[in-house]
């Protein structure tokens, strides 16, 4: 990775240390936006791993660099990159590492499992539980705090749905979850993980062991039917031999712990619409046309600390004119695409009528998130059930009071107290 073999014409752009403070509010990361000013291409060091690293921002740029193979995951495996996280050990099977043809073969066991019909299905049984935990917030009265209450146990109860985790499992494998997305430490989670994985594969193993017969599923019937489980759809295919149990392990952990998206997510939406009268207002006022608002604030929120995963040239590429060596490690930012003025004018602007709003906050190419339409359900039937059983919501403390995450990847608010005309 020397000068010569990265550039083609102009000056290298600095490698920049990117410490990832931690940040309060929904605020842009405003060393992000320094690297936006300089150039549609930079180079970060990060604070775990070895060497520099591209990083791409331009809109443009970053969905080629996620849509071309010419850019691997699988690489990263083997290599030291430069890095937020201080441990790496990817497991094999895992989605997010894998190239094609792998990544279709992984992927295709749980497809079912996360399609529009699938979605459909589950709506009823989610909205129950839903329901059922709403019921506890109206009766109680307020104030509330959401996190605890709604926002993510809600998630975390519906993913066990898909998944398939057996009703008298789900107490502990929500603890373990909520352990390993916490910030309460290496240790804590490493504990959780180890916890939670080791029943992953238990449960593959028993159900590759008595795989369910596939039953068509009765038009009536909520939720995931007969052997449409993802532990089911994962034990089957072992049983087949179209995945190792231990890529099938590797895809259902980040699949059984991804509710921690939604809830994160959703607590910065509510937070906006909670400090922007205007955004609440629309949402009350105009019910029918709420599917834009959120895609505007998915666009706009900042999901994470930093940046995500890393791909390696596999070969020499030019972009903005400068070459990308093969063997070069590169980052792209979502967050920064999603600002790209030329493509989502006046960007940092939160503007419930753009139209169109092609935005990247569930990634691009063959790693876009497996679970979007599980995330899209949550969100809708989140918001809508709130402005409906909460007739003025609002937040119960002054804004600046509001918690947030710290020493976390994933940002989002860690309280949000709310009250309501009870």
């Amino acid at each position: 990775m020397t000068e010569e073999t990265t550039l083609t014409g102009q000056a290298p752009p600095p490698v920049r240390d990117w410490s990832t403070p931690d940040l309060d509010g929904t605020d842009f990361d405003p060393c992000l936006a320094g690297l936006m000013r300089e150039g549609p291409l930079t180079r970060i060091r990060l604070p775990f791993g070895e060497g520099w690293a591209w990083l791409a921002t331009r809109y443009d740029d970053v969905k080629l660099i996620t849509n071309d193979p010419r850019f691997s995951r699988a690489e990263v495996t083997h290599r030291q990159v430069t890095r937020m996280a201080p441990n790496f050990a990817p497991r094999p099977g895992s989605l997010a590492w894998a190239d094609q043809p792998d990544h279709n073969r992984l992927r295709k066991p749980v497809a079912g499992a996360f399609t529009v019909s699938a979605m459909k299905r589950l709506r009823p049984r989610a909205q129950e539980i839903l329901d059922e935990l709403m019921d506890g917030v109206v009766r109680d009265g307020p104030p509330a705090e959401l996190i605890e209450r709604v926002l993510e146990p809600f998630p975390l109860s519906v993913v066990s749905e898909v998944m398939g985790v057996p009703a008298a499992d789900r107490a502990q494998v929500h603890a373990w979850t909520r352990e390993i997305i916490s910030t309460n430490g290496v240790e804590a989670a490493g504990r959780a993980k180890e916890g939670l994985y080791g029943w992953i594969t238990a449960t593959i193993r028993a159900r590759a062991a008595r795989p369910c017969r596939e039953t068509p599923v009765c038009p009536a019937t909520t939720g995931p039917g007969p052997g449409e489980d993802v532990y089911s759809m994962l034990g089957a295919a072992v049983a087949r031999g179209d995945v190792r149990e231990e890529e099938a392990v590797g895809l259902a952990g980040p699949l059984q712990i991804g509710g921690e998206a939604v809830t994160h997510n959703c607590g910065q939406m509510l937070y906006l619409m909670l400090t922007r009268p205007e955004l609440i207002e629309r949402m009350r006022a105009r019910p029918e046309a709420r599917g834009p608002v959120l895609d505007e604030l998915l666009r706009w929120i900042p999901h994470r600390s930093s940046v995500g995963l890393s791909r390696i040239a596999l070969a020499d590429v030019e972009i903005a004119g400068h070459r990308i060596a093969a063997g070069d490690p590169v980052y792209v930012s979502y967050l920064a695409a999603n600002r790209d003025p030329a493509v989502f004018p006046d960007p940092d602007r939160i503007d419930p009528d753009r139209e169109p709003n092609p935005h990247l906050a569930f990634g691009n190419g063959p790693h876009f998130c497996t679970g979007t339409l599980l995330a899209r359900l949550q969100t809708e039937l989140l918001v809508d059930t709130l402005l409906e059983r909460l007739p003025g919501l609002r937040l119960a403390v002054p804004p600046e009071r509001v918690a947030w995450r710290h020493r976390t990847m994933i940002r989002g608010p860690r309280t949000l107290p709310v009250t309501w005309s009870g």
